[in-house]
């Protein structure tokens, strides 16, 4: 899990029993810590028990939440009773850190109902969600209403809500390199700069010749050329200048992504490089997602933005493929494939690196090397697609969960064997809805964290298959 620092907010009510606040810092404190994450904190010289209460409590609250907002990436807040929910709001408002939020009540003890020991943080909850949504501050909540500090399911809910951070944080900010522009049959990965911009994620555009200019600059090849040879099964035929050849563009597209400060990109594979430069950009993209870089072909900007989406949110490398052939009359299944550029860990065993079978076949096999062959190792995973919708003015998704089965399939390039429950009505969504015929695929299951992500924070509208 990628360590993430937490704001958290412990609070009381006066009237209630008081001793329950520093049970419940040293329950929260002990999670965090036993997952590894960082947090701040009043501390109990700061404010009354190290409870926020009061409107100055609130205010102590938001300045310390202040000194560390480049850091803060979500905000725990916790009810060990009804807790003051204006002091709580407050608090966050006047913060003002735009970062999600988690709302945690404890349980009572139907045995500590005497005024000594009740919580009625079950009641409470209530209350400090009606004053968030008032004023339109977005949060999450526990999938109990009110849940032990210790207990499986709240540790189950902070790992859920780092990973919404995760994606939050991630994706705010974030920088796409565009190597190149589309070619000219895809109308398909279309896209609006505006649209992504309004969600914070901005677009970097370089033109394809500056990248083959720049390969065909690079002088030293050596350390690329070994780590392309232990990276797949390479034909003992192949002329070695066809290794130093994708040796230089696999340098020349990293120091692109580098230089640009992104965080993904995508690359225009289809087919000026083959014809112009001589080689395909596939082990170069996978060799860069393998590295947590994600890259999407044909220039498909939005594919990209997913495959960073469902990185941030698996802590896995994802791949982007076609939704492309039925499988007999199982129609909750399919193939589906790229050339490809999937990263090294999506294969169930040693991929093998050769020339484009389609591309190949019409371009030659001298123009077509780095392709990365083999078939996805079976699994849970979980597929996503971003876009943007430019006539309604808004950015869209969908995601859902499936499997890579291992049965084998019978065709060339990368290709996975994919069961997705009811994928006819998920078909229908998609061609209805103007969706392209690429998507994104990441190992695991974080369709609810991509969910709740991307619609409650990123302001995304988002179809739940």
């Amino acid at each position: 899990m990628t360590k993430q620092t937490f704001g958290v907010i412990v609070t009381t009510r006066s009237f209630f029993p008081s001793h329950l606040v520093k049970t419940a810092r040293n329950g929260i404190t002990a999670l965090l810590n036993k997952l590894g994450h960082d947090y701040v904190m009043v501390d109990e010289t700061d404010t009354n028990l190290g409870a926020v209460l009061t409107l100055d409590e609130a205010k102590i609250c938001a300045a310390l939440f202040n000194t560390r907002r480049e850091d803060i990436s979500g905000i725990i807040v916790v009810l060990p009773n009804f807790g003051e929910e204006l002091g709580v709001v407050e608090a966050i408002d006047r913060a003002n850190l735009n970062v999600p939020i988690l709302i945690q009540a404890c349980d009572d003890d139907f045995d500590k109902l005497d005024m000594d020991n009740r919580r009625d943080a079950f009641c409470g909850k209530i209350s400090l969600c009606n004053n968030l949504y008032q004023r339109g501050i977005p949060f999450s909540q526990t999938t109990l209403h009110t849940c032990a500090l210790d207990s499986v399911e709240f540790e189950q809910d902070v790992k859920k809500f780092a990973a919404i951070c995760n994606v939050v944080g991630g994706l705010k900010g974030s920088r796409i390199a565009m190597l190149g522009a589309r070619p000219v049959a895809f109308n398909t990965v279309r896209f609006s700069e505006k649209i992504l911009q309004k969600h914070g994620i901005s677009v970097q555009t370089v033109d394809l010749s500056e990248v083959m200019a720049a390969a065909n600059a690079v002088t030293n090849t050596a350390a690329k050329e070994q780590e392309i040879r232990a990276y797949g099964s390479i034909p003992t035929n192949l002329e070695p200048e066809k290794i130093t050849r994708q040796a230089k563009l696999c340098i020349a597209m990293e120091d692109f992504v580098k230089k640009l400060d992104c965080q993904a990109s995508t690359v225009q594979c289809w087919d000026s490089l083959e014809n112009n430069y001589g080689c395909a950009a596939c082990l170069g993209m996978s060799m860069m997602g393998e590295k947590g870089k994600p890259s999407a072909c044909e220039s498909d900007v939005t594919g990209a933005v997913s495959m960073l989406a469902a990185q941030l949110a698996a802590n896995a490398p994802p791949a982007l493929m076609d939704w492309n052939n039925n499988i007999n009359n199982d129609r909750d299944c399919c193939i589906s494939l790229h050339c490809a550029n999937f990263p090294k860990s999506f294969f169930q065993s040693d991929i093998e690196i050769g020339c484009l079978d389609v591309l190949g076949s019409v371009l030659g096999q001298e123009r077509t090397f780095g392709a990365c062959k083999g078939q996805v190792a079976a699994g849970p995973m979980t597929f996503i697609r971003m876009t943007t919708d430019d006539s309604m003015g808004k950015m869209k998704m969908y995601v859902g969960e499936g499997t890579f089965e291992p049965a084998n399939v019978p065709t060339k390039g990368g290709v996975a064997y994919c069961r997705v429950p009811n994928l006819q009505k998920l078909l229908h969504y998609i061609c209805e809805n103007g969706y392209e015929h690429h998507v994104c695929f990441v190992r695991g299951n974080v369709a609810d964290v991509l969910e709740e992500a991307m619609r409650k924070y990123m302001g995304v509208e988002v179809y739940r298959h």
